[in-house]
């Protein structure tokens, strides 16, 4: 800004960036295109992996959207909310990650001709948010209603999700595993709803053997050995106390002296300590529990008792683990050792120490009504186990916001097109320059089929107009099959996936699009990452940015 007199203020400090209007509003499109061009080509089944080296030199082989963009360093502030996209969808929904990142770049994208023809963003934002409540209302006429009990269709669910990941050549198995694992610890409501938590699903990973080894297991994996090898190896009927508390002589908190003037004094010392210790293990062994949990410390010598009364002990138990144990076998945890009664045991019909390549665990099974279970995922190298927990994670989070939500849509495109052709119809009927910005969401919906088509390696413009016209003659399930290289019935195919996956990819992306699109100005300091800095997209003509004003 000029005086009269010519001399310039500053107002901002001297090397801060500033970029305003339509500049600062393409520099920030720019940059989240790239991160959503970043993503594309792992869309679906025919999706291709990315391999993300850090700067340690760690190695993460996978295609899985939230793990790449949590992966890449992004420096640039209107791309990191596209990564704040793909972690939401992620913390949701469990899948579509790339889905809704990939909307959201094209909702940018299609924004980005809209402002070149003067359209003002406001217009453009709310245009979109309209568009947003439509396309919802749409996905939830075409949806159909599930039950806890539909195996069969929530099995879909878990493989439609699993179908692009790496380990897609064993997902009938993975499948299977997660809706058993999901259905056992869904919990009803008073209303008769369902709700899962995703945390008493305990997933172990030990590389060795393949895939087809991965196992459920009804109860928990602790990932520790027994204490004393005089401990019985196997336990039936296992009766199992959980306590918080060491089985040690507690040290003093503050300094303390013991003087000790004869031998004598010694000994009857030390034996007051052994006795301590033995009148702990009676404790246990007076409860009734043949098998013994400490989240705290087990002294050697009652590790030697305990040995002795044939009770199979673990020691300094993860309180994540506690807790999967108390949820799975039924016991309580006990914080005070003298308080422990036979009420608080849990019960197990089996458990038992095995060796899993270097390592060996401790296996809780055949749990009565296990609110709690483990899966064992094994495979060859690091990064095969490492990605087919990722596809478990996901695979198990859609099943369980299909329990939780009971509805389903048709995956592969379909449910995409439908919304296309409804913001079309709606478009007109809304008027207004809003209606352009309804027709511009249309054509970004439409980004997800034609994405799903590039990247199998087919033609788009084809596939699309065959894709609009099935869905004109009423059959809402029309859908791309990438593996015939066609539009059939996605019903029929099994594509399946819960409501929830497609309500907040629309929801994150368009508010991520209408928040970057209403940025006019960016001011940086001098040492943040400019805009125009090294962040994917940064474009050129930044510099004269920061101009004295």
């Amino acid at each position: 800004m000029m005086q009269s007199g010519g001399t310039p203020i500053f107002v901002l400090k001297e090397g801060t960036r500033r970029e305003r209007g339509k500049g600062a509003q393409f520099n920030n499109i720019a940059a989240a295109k790239a991160v959503a061009d970043a993503v594309r080509s792992t869309l679906g089944p025919r999706g291709m992996d990315k391999m993300l080296v850090d700067s340690l030199g760690d190695v993460v082989i996978t295609n899985d959207g939230v793990t790449i963009l949590k992966e890449i360093d992004i420096e640039h502030p209107a791309a990191k909310m596209l990564v704040e996209v793909a972690k939401t969808q992620d913390e949701e929904a469990g899948d579509g990650t790339t889905t809704a990142v990939i909307l959201a770049g094209e909702l940018l994208k299609r924004a980005e001709d809209l402002i070149e023809q003067n359209i003002h963003p406001t217009v453009i934002a709310s245009g979109y948010r309209l568009a947003s409540e439509k396309a919802r209302e749409v996905l939830e006429k075409i949806a159909t209603k599930i039950s806890v009990k539909d195996m069969d269709t929530l099995k879909k669910v878990a493989m439609t999700a699993m179908s692009s990941k790496s380990a897609s050549g064993h997902k009938d198995l993975l499948s299977d595993i997660s809706v058993k694992a999901v259905s056992t610890v869904a919990e009803q409501r008073a209303d008769d709803s369902y709700f899962v938590d995703d945390d008493n699903i305990q997933i172990v990973k030990k590389q060795g053997g393949s895939i087809a080894d991965t196992e459920l297991v009804d109860g928990i994996i602790v990932d520790k050995e027994r204490v004393h090898p005089g401990m019985p190896a196997q336990v039936d009927n296992a009766k199992i106390a959980l306590v918080d508390a060491a089985l040690e002589v507690k040290k003093t908190e503050i300094d303390a002296k013991i003087e000790i003037t004869d031998p004598t004094q010694l000994q009857a010392f030390l034996s007051e300590e052994e006795d301590m210790l033995k009148r702990m293990v009676e404790t246990v062994k007076k409860s009734g529990a043949t098998m013994l949990f400490s989240q705290k410390g087990i002294d050697d010598l009652a590790q030697h008792y305990l040995a002795k009364a044939d009770i199979y002990a673990v020691r300094r138990v993860k309180k994540s683990d506690m807790e999967k144990l108390a949820k799975a076998t039924g016991g309580k945890i006990v914080t005070k050792l003298d308080e422990l009664s036979k009420d608080d045991l849990g019960y197990a019909k089996l458990a038992y120490e095995k060796k899993i390549g270097d390592d060996s665990m401790t296996f809780v099974t055949g749990c009565k009504n296990p609110k709690a279970v483990s899966i064992l995922i094994r495979g060859g190298t690091e990064h095969v186990v490492d990605e087919v927990e990722r596809s478990l994670e996901d695979s198990t989070s859609v099943v369980a916001v299909a329990i939780e939500d009971g509805k389903v849509v048709t995956g592969g495109g379909s449910s995409a097109t439908e919304i296309a052709l409804a913001l079309r119809d709606h478009a007109s009927t809304v008027g207004g320059r809003e209606q352009i910005a309804i027709e511009a969401f249309a054509d970004a919906m439409e980004s997800i089929p034609r994405t799903l088509a590039e990247n199998a390696g087919l033609d788009p413009i084809d596939l699309l107009i065959e894709l609009r016209k099935e869905h004109k003659k009423g059959n809402k399930n029309a859908g791309i099959n990438v593996f015939a290289g066609k539009v059939s019935d996605m019903k029929k195919e099994n594509v399946i996936e819960p409501i929830r996956v497609g309500s907040q990819a629309i929801s994150s992306a368009t508010d991520a699009a209408v928040m970057i699109l209403r940025i006019d100005d960016v001011i940086a300091a001098k040492s943040g990452g400019a805009p125009g800095g090294k962040g994917p997209g940064a474009g050129e003509g930044d510099e004269g940015a920061g101009e004295d004003f």
